[in-house]
């Protein structure tokens, strides 16, 4: 974990206000330390986040036809192979069409003929000055103009061909139809120029495999990376654990009222096809499993700022106090706090550098020892705060 995240990590460990109830010691008439061991911990940490399941990939069925649908193959829900005939439009129109563009071009390839021998003629006449130079380009002229209708007959009936082709509409993949907003009987309009490319029939996605887009906050964000394996739950099966990997961390988060997320999608595997699209998961994403060899409680790391406070009610004098504070060391407040060690000469103060934390515990890297002990104590205001309920309830007591 890099100094950036133990720093932010530590620093809300230090602003949460720890509840305590110790037996230990105490200080008036509640009880406000305990005292310790250190020694190796299993750190564990896991960020919670929710989402919602959505296909990886759709695909949007259109019909370049138009005219009424005749046949549709398929309704939501339903397994489709590819290549499986998915609707059908009246063929009719499209049909005469074809009809047309293949007599067109006869009468094309006709007149192409008589222009050729006209040609072949004209260029004989030509050499024997039979004929002027006018009327030979004329004879040109007419010969390029069949030609050219023969081609535009040829393209008017290939693209007569690819209308008719489009009345029949296949599927382009194998999968789940997951959207028709059409019925049989209907009749669709679907301009030649459409900007859509024609009229949605179905929309079909690989059900196969899904993912979820879950909204993480910007605090956690940081510690997900590719591929870390996630855990999820539906509400439609709570006792079953499905599990996912981390497929990518949107660059670009969401502001919703100040609070900052971040949606990372995950893939999962869907071979029983449990996982429906639209449902509502619960993310769990382990972002710390590990044994630190060396550990203390979050609650017995203090700042320059209140170990003053919370030193002198263990007993540490305060010109013991200042001189321990005289010194500044490097990356203090980011991996380096102040603890409070239990000695054979009372409490003493320390310096330690920290690593990964899970909130409860926090990795120490330099500083103490297996077997020492270090005084874990509430916030200053929470301190403060009990000395006044307490002085509280001694006045409700004496009325």
């Amino acid at each position: 974990m890099g100094n950036n995240s133990i720093r932010y990590s530590l620093i809300v460990v230090l602003l949460i206000a720890l509840a305590f109830s110790f037996s230990s010691e105490k200080k008036g008439d509640f009880d406000f330390y305990t005292i310790e061991e250190v020694g190796p911990k299993q750190l564990e940490l896991i960020v919670e986040a929710s989402g919602s399941i959505e296909a990886i990939s759709a695909v949007e069925i259109k019909s370049k036809a138009s005219g009424e649908i005749l046949y549709l193959g398929a309704e939501v829900g339903d397994f489709i192979q590819k290549g499986d005939v998915l609707a059908r439009i009246d063929q009719r129109t499209p049909s005469n069409a074809l009809s047309q563009a293949q007599a067109d071009l006869d009468v094309a390839k006709v007149r192409l003929g008589n222009a050729d021998s006209q040609l072949k003629r004209g260029i004989e006449l030509h050499k024997s000055k039979s004929i002027s130079d006018k009327a030979f380009e004329d004879i040109q002229e007419q010969h390029a103009t069949a030609k050219a209708q023969q081609v535009r007959a040829e393209v008017f009936l290939e693209n007569a061909k690819i209308a008719l082709d489009d009345t029949l509409v296949r599927s382009p993949i194998k999968g789940t139809v997951i959207f028709r907003p059409v019925e049989m009987g209907q009749v669709i309009t679907s301009p030649t120029a459409a900007v859509g490319g024609g009229t949605l029939l179905m929309t079909m996605a690989d059900l196969n495999q899904v993912r979820v887009r879950a909204v993480v906050d910007e605090i956690d964000v940081g510690k997900i990376s590719l591929d870390q394996e996630v855990t999820l739950r539906v509400s439609a099966f709570r006792d079953k654990k499905f599990t996912g990997t981390v497929s990518k961390v949107e660059p670009r988060g969401l502001d919703v009222q100040n609070v900052t997320t971040f949606p990372v999608l995950i893939e999962i595997e869907n071979k029983e096809n449990l996982l429906l699209l639209g449902m509502n998961t619960e993310v769990e994403i382990e972002i710390l499993n590990e044994k630190a060899s060396l550990a203390v409680p979050s609650g017995s790391l203090r700042t320059r700022k209140d170990i003053s406070f919370v030193a002198a009610l263990v007993g540490v004098s305060n010109e013991d106090i200042k001189d321990f504070l005289s010194t500044r060391p490097e990356d203090e407040g980011f991996t380096k706090f102040v603890v409070i060690k239990d000695t054979n000469k009372g409490p003493a103060l320390t310096w330690v550098k920290v690593g990964s934390t899970d909130f409860q515990n926090v990795e120490v890297l330099d500083g103490l020892s297996v077997g020492d002990k270090v005084y874990v104590l509430p916030s200053e205001g929470l301190v403060r705060s009990q000395e006044e309920f307490g002085e509280r309830l001694k006045e409700r007591a004496r009325r």
